[in-house]
Protein backbone atom coordinates (compact mmCIF):
# COMPACT_ATOMS: atom_id res chain seq x y z
CA UNK A 1 0.00 0.00 0.00
CA UNK A 2 1.41 3.57 -0.96
CA UNK A 3 1.45 6.50 1.05
CA UNK A 4 -1.52 8.02 -1.05
CA UNK A 5 -3.87 4.57 -0.20
CA UNK A 6 -3.22 4.84 3.08
CA UNK A 7 -6.82 6.28 5.32
CA UNK A 8 -7.32 9.23 6.17
CA UNK A 9 -8.25 8.43 10.06
CA UNK A 10 -5.67 6.24 9.93
CA UNK A 11 -2.98 7.85 9.14
CA UNK A 12 -3.72 10.97 11.54
CA UNK A 13 -4.42 8.88 14.45
CA UNK A 14 -0.76 7.47 13.87
CA UNK A 15 0.92 11.20 13.86
CA UNK A 16 -1.40 11.92 16.80
CA UNK A 17 -0.03 8.57 18.74
CA UNK A 18 -3.50 7.02 18.85
CA UNK A 19 -3.61 3.27 18.09
CA UNK A 20 -6.27 1.97 15.49
CA UNK A 21 -8.07 -0.06 17.18
CA UNK A 22 -8.93 2.78 19.98
CA UNK A 23 -12.14 4.42 18.75
CA UNK A 24 -13.40 6.66 21.65
CA UNK A 25 -12.12 9.49 20.26
CA UNK A 26 -12.59 9.10 16.09
CA UNK A 27 -15.86 11.30 16.25
CA UNK A 28 -14.00 13.99 17.58
CA UNK A 29 -10.86 13.46 15.08
CA UNK A 30 -13.10 13.05 12.07
CA UNK A 31 -14.33 16.71 12.94
CA UNK A 32 -11.22 18.01 13.11
CA UNK A 33 -9.76 16.18 9.75
CA UNK A 34 -12.26 17.49 8.00
CA UNK A 35 -12.21 20.93 9.33
CA UNK A 36 -8.83 21.11 8.16
CA UNK A 37 -9.71 19.59 4.49
CA UNK A 38 -12.05 22.07 4.40
CA UNK A 39 -9.40 25.37 4.91
CA UNK A 40 -7.85 23.30 1.88
CA UNK A 41 -10.00 23.12 -0.40
CA UNK A 42 -10.86 26.83 -0.20
CA UNK A 43 -6.93 27.82 -0.64
CA UNK A 44 -7.39 25.10 -4.07
CA UNK A 45 -5.77 21.73 -2.73
CA UNK A 46 -7.91 18.69 -2.71
CA UNK A 47 -11.80 18.03 -3.65
CA UNK A 48 -14.06 20.37 -2.62
CA UNK A 49 -16.24 19.43 -0.17
CA UNK A 50 -14.93 16.54 0.96
CA UNK A 51 -15.66 14.70 4.03
CA UNK A 52 -14.44 11.43 5.66
CA UNK A 53 -16.89 9.46 7.86
CA UNK A 54 -14.35 6.85 8.99
CA UNK A 55 -11.49 4.69 8.19
CA UNK A 56 -12.59 3.94 4.24
CA UNK A 57 -11.95 7.66 2.84
CA UNK A 58 -7.97 7.66 1.82
CA UNK A 59 -5.53 10.62 0.66
CA UNK A 60 -6.35 9.55 -3.06
CA UNK A 61 -9.45 10.45 -2.68
CA UNK A 62 -8.81 13.77 -1.67
CA UNK A 63 -5.99 14.66 -3.47
CA UNK A 64 -5.60 13.66 -6.96
CA UNK A 65 -2.10 13.80 -7.30
CA UNK A 66 0.79 13.07 -4.72
CA UNK A 67 2.48 16.87 -5.31
CA UNK A 68 0.49 17.86 -1.97
CA UNK A 69 0.75 14.53 -0.27
CA UNK A 70 3.50 15.46 2.62
CA UNK A 71 2.29 19.48 2.93
CA UNK A 72 -1.24 18.56 3.36
CA UNK A 73 -0.80 15.32 5.94
CA UNK A 74 1.27 18.00 7.78
CA UNK A 75 -1.37 20.65 7.66
CA UNK A 76 -4.41 18.12 9.04
CA UNK A 77 -1.83 16.73 11.44
CA UNK A 78 -1.10 20.00 12.71
CA UNK A 79 -4.49 21.24 12.99
CA UNK A 80 -6.01 18.28 14.67
CA UNK A 81 -3.26 18.45 17.20
CA UNK A 82 -3.78 21.99 18.01
CA UNK A 83 -7.29 21.14 18.80
CA UNK A 84 -7.27 18.00 20.31
CA UNK A 85 -4.05 18.01 21.89
CA UNK A 86 -2.89 21.41 22.28
CA UNK A 87 0.35 21.66 23.74
CA UNK A 88 0.84 23.03 27.09
CA UNK A 89 4.16 25.07 26.48
CA UNK A 90 2.89 28.01 24.32
CA UNK A 91 6.08 28.48 22.55
CA UNK A 92 4.99 25.45 20.96
CA UNK A 93 1.94 26.02 20.38
CA UNK A 94 3.31 29.21 18.36
CA UNK A 95 5.93 27.56 16.32
CA UNK A 96 2.95 24.76 15.37
CA UNK A 97 0.90 28.34 14.14
CA UNK A 98 3.72 29.40 11.99
CA UNK A 99 4.25 25.78 10.39
CA UNK A 100 0.76 26.03 9.73
CA UNK A 101 0.97 29.35 8.25
CA UNK A 102 3.98 28.61 6.12
CA UNK A 103 2.08 25.49 4.53
CA UNK A 104 -0.82 27.76 3.87
CA UNK A 105 0.96 30.21 2.04
CA UNK A 106 3.61 27.65 -0.02
CA UNK A 107 0.03 25.57 -0.92
CA UNK A 108 -1.75 28.43 -1.99
CA UNK A 109 0.92 29.65 -3.95
CA UNK A 110 1.42 25.79 -5.24
CA UNK A 111 -1.64 25.33 -6.01
CA UNK A 112 -2.47 29.16 -8.48
CA UNK A 113 0.74 27.87 -9.97
CA UNK A 114 -1.08 24.49 -11.42
CA UNK A 115 -0.67 25.38 -14.82
CA UNK A 116 3.24 25.91 -14.58
CA UNK A 117 3.94 22.31 -13.16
Amino acid sequence: MTVQEESILDSIKKLLGIDHDFTDFDPDIIIYINSALMILSQIGIGNNNYNISGYEELWSDFLESKTYLSAAKSYVYLKCRLIFDPPANSFVTESINKQLSELEFRLNVRSENKDGE
